[in-house]
């Protein structure tokens, strides 16, 4: 019998947009390679998680279940990398119309 643990991460979330601002030169692709939709990016429901993260499982392509982010909460995929500079922190990719989002104490929880 496998005994499977699930647990939750605490992370601070924010949100970030793909422009060459806020990304770099090719900010229309994702670190894992994936193209967004320029007219839509909020359509996807991808997230950039820290390195940090990465050495926990946080890694592209896993589907992970936010709680605590108001609307932006349910499920995510990993599809992006944030800056070295960041540590124990997730970013919603979200559409321009959505100006502002930080919060603290999100719980992020791997669900494949």
């Amino acid at each position: 019998m496998k005994l499977f643990v699930f647990f939750y991460v605490v992370v601070t979330a924010t949100i970030y947009h793909a422009t060459p601002q806020q990304c770099n030169e090719d900010y229309l692709r994702t670190a894992s390679m994936k193209a967004i939709n320029p007219k839509a990016p909020g359509k996807h429901r991808w997230i950039a998680v820290s390195r940090d993260l990465e050495q926990k499982g946080f890694t592209f392509g896993k589907k992970v279940l936010v709680v605590g982010a108001g609307e932006l909460s349910g499920i995510w995929t990993i599809e992006d990398r944030m800056n070295k500079r960041f540590t124990n922190r997730i970013d919603f990719l979200v559409n321009k119309k959505i100006k502002n989002g930080k919060w603290e104490n999100i719980k992020i929880k791997l669900l494949n």
